[in-house]
This record gives structure tokens, sequence and C-alpha cells, in this order.
């Protein structure tokens, strides 16, 4: 089995250079301190990126939602999203990236003066870390389809550990899919503290009945970039969408469901708590939104080669 991060080996990372605080240095030498507060403690955000024909796809809501998750942890970073896009983009052409990348852009509280929590006793330079491999959803999971299993953790709201932010403290999501996979799963579905549907651990859910969409709130789901996109295509595309709470047995009557994320796009569920959806893969809401979701990439890029 294998989650909506699957993905194929590809020979040509081997050799790639990593960006470490502004030095690019070969795969085997990226290191940070064990004193780093993203090592210790998980302190710190980060963004998932994609490369594609060009263009870093859908690059200011990415920065906004970074510079905001920044702010919210109150972490100084040193760069204008102009002068960061640009490391960004130094990191591809040392690679000689120019498609069909997966990016991972994080930043931590930096080294610290000793092991503790209080985010006082740092050293005043936060880590920036960039990976750029070469990396495509699995055709094989987009083909099956993911297996969902409820998972007994629950997402939190903004007060407790804020699910709208892209924090390295990953604990939670992890725990919901080792649940998952216990179950038989190959990613977690969430429920909200009321019960409602809410995320997966690593992805937002959308479900169809009779040809409309729905999905949760999202005042308990990732504020997710795609989630956002396949929002706005069912509006512009005339897609019936509900954005509200939902019970397990809502979805238990699900014609079709899908999830989504910056690696996968939209990705097909085949089934829930081990009940196949009946539409065969790809549902035909799902495809229909597969298809106006590749096209806006292209449009993204060719709106962000005009303008560079």
């Amino acid at each position: 089995m294998a989650g909506s991060q699957d993905f194929a080996a590809d020979p040509r990372n081997a050799d790639l250079r990593i960006y470490v605080n502004g030095d690019l240095v070969p795969r085997a030498e990226a290191r940070v301190s064990v004193f780093d507060a993203g090592f210790v403690l998980g302190d710190g955000v980060w963004e998932g990126l994609r490369l594609h024909k060009g263009r870093l796809l859908f690059l200011e809501a990415h920065l906004e939602r970074l510079f905001a998750g920044l702010e919210a942890i109150q972490l100084p970073l040193g760069l204008t999203p102009d002068e960061l896009t640009a490391e960004i983009e130094r990191t591809l052409a040392a690679n000689g990236m120019v498609d069909g990348a997966h990016l991972r852009l994080m930043v931590t509280r930096g080294e610290k003066a000793a092991v503790n929590q209080d985010p006082r006793n740092w050293l005043g330079r936060p880590t920036i870390v960039i990976t750029a491999e070469y990396k495509s959803p699995s055709p094989e999971v987009a083909a099956r389809g993911l297996a969902l299993a409820t998972s007994e953790i629950v997402c939190t709201p903004r007060e407790m550990f804020d699910m709208r932010l892209n924090s390295h403290s990953r604990l939670a999501l992890i725990r919901a899919l080792i649940d998952a996979i216990g179950k038989g799963g190959d990613e977690a579905l969430m429920l909200d503290p009321n019960g409602f549907v809410s995320s997966c651990n690593a992805t937002n859910f959308f479900w169809v009945k009779d040809g409309r969409v729905m999905t949760s709130t999202g005042d308990y789901c990732f504020n997710g970039v795609t989630r956002a996109n396949v929002i706005a295509l069912c509006r512009r595309h005339g897609v019936p969408i509900t954005l509200g709470d939902f019970e397990l047995a809502d979805v238990a009557e699900a014609d079709e469901a899908f999830v989504t994320g910056t690696f996968g796009g939209l990705t097909p569920v085949r089934s829930l708590d081990g009940r196949d959806f009946p539409h065969p893969l790809p549902g035909p809401v799902t495809a229909r939104l597969r298809a106006h979701y590749e096209a806006l990439k292209d449009e993204d890029a060719r709106d962000g080669r005009r303008s560079a």
C-alpha cells in the first residue's frame, strides 16, 4: 500500500545540490545542527512547491502562506518574498531543473544556545533549507485510488495545534496515519472535535454525491493551496459545491471521492473504511476537476513566464 505522497525513485536525485543557509551543497553534505530548533522541537514552518513547465506553480499563494506562518510564530526570516524567490530560483538553476520537480522550503528558528523550547533562547539566525527533487506522483496510486481509514486522532482547533499552519511538528498527523495503516488504509481520514469530517493526515478531502462536491468548512483542515484552487474551479466551471459540517454517515453514501495536495494534485479515493465507492476511478466529477486543474497549472505557468 502507498499513500498520496508515493513517488517513483529517480536516479537524477542522487547528485542534487541542497540549499542550506545560502550555500548550495551536495546532498550527502547537507547538514543542520542537532541544536537546531526544528530538530529539537519542530519549531518552524515549511512549504511544498511544484515546478511545472518552468514555473513554480501558485508561488504567490505559497509564499503568502509561508510568511503568515512565520508571523504567527514570530520568526523573522531576514528575506523579503522576492529575495526568497531568488534563492529558490538559484537552487533550481544549480540543479538544471525546469520541470517535474517537487521542492520543500523549510524555515526553522535555527540553532539554539541550549535545548529548551523558549523561543528567546535562539542565536538570532533562522535555518533556511530548500530541497528540490525530481518527483512525480505515482501513476499507480492515481489509477488504483487511495483506501482511507477513519482515525481516532482528531483535527484540532486553532487555539490548540493549528492545522492551518504548515508546522514542522507533524506528530499528531503521523499518529493518525499509523492508526489508519493499522486499519488497512493508505491514508487517514480525520474528524474535527465535533465529530464532523475534516481532513486527511497529509491532504484535504472532498467527496461527491449526485454531482455535488462536498468538503469541510475549512475551520479544522489544512489551509491547502490546491484545496482553494479546486473550490475556485468548481465555482468557475459550474460544478455545485458545498462547504459544511458532514458526518461519516454522509460520506458513506458518496458516489466518489478524492483528496488534494500540492504534490499529487487531485488523487482519487477508492474506498473508506473498507467500503468501495461505486464509480470506477476516477469518478466523472473527479475526472472533470482533474482536467480543469491541469489546465489551471498550464495557465499559471504561461502567466508566470509572461511576467518574468
